[in-house]
């Protein structure tokens, strides 16, 4: 008897899929590059965009797009390396207050029916205005705990990979295994029958947009500890980056269907991709439209794999 693999089951290992081939890819063409610390480079930024990644993953879970996430991961950072490293209660409290912004953000969305993509873009000009007045030039410091926590070397493979595994399972067991989860992801798919059901949706899309502020700043306080200092701008293209990534680890733009794992693959792959690019000596003003021809195959593969489960 021979056994064929269903197209769901495909699609759940085609983020799987692109993150080999691309790590096979580096590892011909750079054979030093298969080693801890070679590793270690090529992801280094990985979990920074894998939790601006996951921030947008929960928006995407209930049917919104954040245009905002790069501008407020560079403001988190701003905040990161100024008022946490010298008042560290000041700082705790703006980051606490930035979580709580996204919350209110996702009940006014919901209650005055706006198009999420309007106002987050609205609110990119905003968190971008308030970093430039946090740090108007690049530099501050990153505290040295986080420091000292982002440089942290782990035995047998770097620390990113511990740290985007653990956070990948953790968040996939809150969204996907729990009741809630699949209530807010029902939201996404099916928001008349949650309703019906007794759940308030109001509360769904505070719950998903305050952790997607909570993943947001993880971002900008762990890319402060891998690059030390900050800069208003140091993020803005993690905004691309965040949607390609939920994309490309096989989330969907409707239908409240997501994979938390799929989307810190997703941002894995993206990091390899710029190395990978850089290895065939592509100029960095290309490597953008190369990496949007790389989710692009992805996505026809997608296409492809759910054609044939159809038949």
């Amino acid at each position: 008897m021979t056994f064929v693999p269903s197209a769901r089951l495909l699609r759940s290992l085609l983020p799987a899929f692109s993150l080999t081939v691309i790590l096979i890819a580096i590892f011909y063409l750079q054979p030093r590059a298969m080693s801890y610390f070679g590793l270690n480079l090529l992801l280094n930024l990985a979990l920074p965009i894998a939790f601006a990644t996951l921030a947008q993953m929960c928006v995407i879970a209930v049917n919104d797009l954040d245009l905002g996430i790069g501008a407020f991961v560079g403001f988190v950072a701003c905040v990161g390396a100024t008022w946490l490293n010298e008042s560290p209660v000041l700082g705790i409290a703006v980051l606490l207050l930035c979580i709580l912004a996204y919350a209110a953000l996702g009940a006014l969305i919901h209650l005055r029916n706006l198009p999420s993509i309007v106002v987050t873009l609205g609110m990119s000009f905003f968190w971008l205005g308030l970093a430039l007045l946090v740090l108007p030039t690049p530099g501050g410091k990153a505290p040295e705990w986080v420091r000292a926590v982002m440089t942290f070397k782990a035995p047998g493979m770097p620390t990113t990979i511990y740290a985007s595994a653990l956070v990948a399972i953790l968040v996939h067991f809150a969204l996907m295994r729990s009741a809630y989860g699949a209530v807010v992801r029902g939201v996404g798919g099916n928001p008349r029958s949650v309703e019906r059901a007794g759940w308030s949706i109001l509360k769904a899309k505070m719950s998903m947009y305050a952790l997607a502020g909570f993943f947001g700043v993880l971002s900008g306080i762990s890319l402060i500890g891998l690059t030390t200092s900050a800069d208003a701008n140091i993020a803005l293209r993690y905004t691309l980056l965040s949607i390609a990534g939920v994309i490309l680890g096989g989330g969907e733009f409707v239908g409240g269907r997501i994979s938390p794992v799929g989307a810190v693959l997703g941002a894995m792959t993206l990091t390899l991709a710029a190395s990978f690019l850089s290895f065939l000596r592509i100029s960095p003003d290309w490597q953008i439209g190369a990496q949007g021809a790389i989710l692009i195959i992805v996505l026809a593969l997608r296409v492809l794999i759910n054609r044939a489960g159809k038949k």
